[in-house]
């Protein structure tokens, strides 16, 4: 039986990594809430970022010279542990440790990629929470029942490939069953830029579709959440770049996808710009800035580069993201939920399925301009559900396998 592993030793090194620029952080943070304090300027005055002078400036900048010092030898230490732990092998990745990861990564994520962590999650395809080489050998020795009709489910936020199944339930397994489709699960780090990981799944789609072991005849697309915003920008980058998946594109169904933003993370932004208005408390505004690429992109649903590229993600104007309309060759299909009981239900309207609004679901939007043209046939709503019960509700299910 495969042992598996909860901790690595890699584990470790990424952790103490993210202690040492927590402390880092920290250590910043109370410098500025320090200097400003003693500026003494008004409850609206200016604020200021500029590190303090004198003997405290000496002090803060000594704390982070020691800091950096300890955490330098303690990388190198473990650094050295790693290379013999990963060749004698220490157990399969168990199901607790990759949701630790699949959390950090959407919280901090870019950050993770940034700083090279090891904990930082790279884009992949995987099967059972196994990775697939895209090789026509290994990929026929890994599914050696493949069809040429592929089925690519794209997670969310914060989640990984193995939270499809719930309450023993899994879509993916079930729509093969019923549809003759091969699953295979994207596994990528969420909390990176949407139009990052929509430009890297676009390439890496082209791989394992010409290394795969039978002909491609159809390929279909299952995105829950955020999947649903990388699942549309890797269509644009697919299109983009001329790829050969693009013409194999049937179908995509999205589930309670943020295609117009979701409220949570726009009220984020909110607490950020009152923290930043006075200068007692504009270094705990720090804090809430700590959260990723991923998390910002759910604002207003930004899937392109242009969308953030030359611009401060936390900036308090509105931005606005280009439109992208659905892919005109594809059937797309949208499923929302709702906590409400019923269709009359104006609060659950409104609030959705607890994360994402029906509207935005449903890819309905304020100006016509930007509403996305799902058929009437291909939307439907699920009452009486939350975010995560999209996953294993058996309705849910049924209308996937019709529209496949």
């Amino acid at each position: 039986m495969t042992r598996k592993s909860h901790v690595r030793v890699a584990d470790l090194r990424g952790a103490s990594r993210l202690a040492i620029d927590a402390t880092i952080g920290l250590t910043s943070l109370v410098e500025t809430m320090h200097h400003n304090i003693l500026r003494t300027p008004g409850v609206l005055g200016e604020a200021t970022q500029q590190p303090a002078q004198g003997i405290t400036g000496f002090v803060y900048k000594s704390i982070r010279g020691v800091t950096r010092l300890v955490g330098g030898g303690i990388d190198a230490v473990l650094a050295r542990f790693v290379p013999s732990f990963s060749s004698s092998g220490e157990g399969s990745s168990s199901a607790e440790r990759e949701g630790v990861l699949a959390a950090l990564n959407g919280v901090l994520g870019d950050h993770l990629q940034d700083s090279a962590n090891p904990l930082a999650i790279p884009l992949r395809f995987r099967r059972d929470g196994r990775v697939l080489e895209p090789s026509p050998q290994r990929l026929a020795a890994a599914i050696p029942q493949a069809t040429g009709r592929v089925l690519l489910l794209v997670h969310g936020l914060c989640m990984n490939d193995l939270l499809w199944r719930r309450h023993g339930h899994d879509h993916g397994a079930a729509l093969a069953a019923a549809t003759g489709f091969t699953p295979v699960y994207l596994h990528y780090n969420s909390g990176l830029h949407v139009s990052t990981n929509g430009r890297e799944l676009a390439a890496q789609l082209e791989a394992l579709l010409r290394a795969w072991p039978v002909p491609v005849e159809r390929l279909a697309i299952l995105a829950h959440s955020m999947g649903g915003l990388v699942a549309r920008s890797a269509c644009h980058y697919g299109e983009v770049a001329g790829h050969d998946w693009r013409r194999r594109l049937r179908t995509m169904v999205f589930l309670g996808t943020p295609h117009h933003g979701a409220p949570l993370e726009r009220g984020g932004n909110w607490i950020d710009a009152a923290l930043d208005a006075s200068p007692y408390t504009t270094a705990f505004a720090r804090l809430g800035k700590i959260r990723s690429a991923g998390i910002t992109d759910l604002r207003h649903g930004s899937m392109l580069d242009a969308d953030w590229q030359q611009s401060d993600r936390f900036a308090r104007t509105r931005r606005r993201v280009l439109a992208l309309p659905l892919p005109l060759d594809v059937d797309c299909c949208a499923i929302a939920a709702s906590t409400a009981r019923k269709a009359s239900d104006l609060a659950g309207k409104l609030l959705g399925d607890g994360l994402v609004p029906v509207a935005s679901a449903l890819g309905r939007h304020e100006d016509p301009r930007r509403s996305l043209a799902f058929a009437k046939s291909r939307q439907w709503i699920g009452y009486g559900m939350h975010h995560l019960d999209l996953l294993d509700n058996s309705e849910v299910c049924a209308r996937i396998q019709r529209w496949l």
